[in-house]
């Protein structure tokens, strides 16, 4: 019996890295076409979308959406790598910041912002990834990238001695990162920053409360049938025999003005077709699921 293609919604632990838990639910789901949308470092824990057999051709589209997070910073500590497994690069007293003040720094990294990267990154630097150059004492120079982040709220202040720890809450666009926020708001307040923990509670509509430890995959394998996880992100277009049997073999759609981006194909059985994009007047197969 082949595998089930679809999506697993993981709870990510600490510890771990994102290849780490795709290495793990290759053996749960008996299959090694396992891939995961949206890197989570180590450090961080929460929600990562594993897609498992066909469903890895859906990862590239997901990545893309939304995502939403939990973190905490720490003021008046910077790190080698902009959070708390990097080793300590300086200390500036900041426990004279009031909430107000951070909170009002915080609203300035809202809306559509440039943001450098962190320098132990994944960003490829002349074919080489930046974390490598980084971890070879290299200096790299990482260029400014558009993101945007929708929201950016301090949930708490608190205060131990001469650091402050802000929780907060961070919606943004794919690509963004938190570590980086934290860096630049600590720069903003003159006392520099780092991320001191971070979970993942959200990417696109998958959330939290679906997602699911390797303790409780190990138990049972829960698998999102793909038809499903389809109609969760993306539009819906619903076709008639014929159409299906063009679908199938590549063919391209009359566009009905369904929107940018991916839309999900279905049979008249509700079996999950294809992803297809609009361009002009017609509708143009990104991925097809059958044949």
């Amino acid at each position: 019996m082949s595998p089930v293609s679809g999506l697993v919604i993981v709870d990510k632990p600490a510890g771990w890295t994102s290849h780490d838990v795709v290495a793990r639910m290759r053996r749960l789901a008996g299959t090694r076409r396992v891939g995961h949308a949206g890197t989570l470092d180590p450090m961080a824990t929460g929600v990562l979308v594993v897609g498992v057999e066909k469903a890895t051709r859906l990862l590239g589209h997901l990545a893309l959406t939304t995502k939403v997070y939990d973190g905490t910073i720490r003021l008046g500590e910077t790190t080698s790598t902009d959070d708390a497994e990097g080793e300590p690069t300086g200390t500036t007293p900041a426990g004279h910041l009031e909430d107000a003040a951070v909170a009002e720094a915080a609203k300035a990294f809202t809306g559509e912002i440039m943001q450098v990267p962190p320098q132990v990154s994944a960003i490829k630097v002349n074919g080489q990834r930046a974390y490598k150059k980084a971890r070879q004492g290299e200096e790299v120079e990482l260029k400014a990238r558009p993101v945007t982040v929708h929201g950016f709220d301090v949930l708490a202040v608190r205060r131990a001695g001469e650091t402050v720890d802000v929780d907060v809450s961070v919606t943004c666009s794919s690509g963004t990162y938190i570590r980086s926020l934290a860096r630049d708001l600590g720069e903003a307040l003159g006392v520099g920053g780092h991320l001191t923990a971070l979970r993942r509670t959200a990417v696109g509509p998958y959330r939290l409360d679906q997602a699911r430890t390797l303790e409780q995959l190990a138990a049972e394998c829960e698998i999102l049938p793909m038809a499903e996880a389809v109609a969760a992100v993306f539009p819906r277009r619903d076709v008639t025999e014929e159409e299906a049997r063009l679908v199938a073999h590549g063919g391209r759609l009359r566009a009905l003005g369904l929107g940018e981006g991916p839309i999900g194909v279905f049979g008249p059985d509700g079996t999950l077709l294809s992803l297809v994009e609009e361009k002009g007047s017609q509708a143009r197969p990104l991925a097809v699921f059958v044949s």
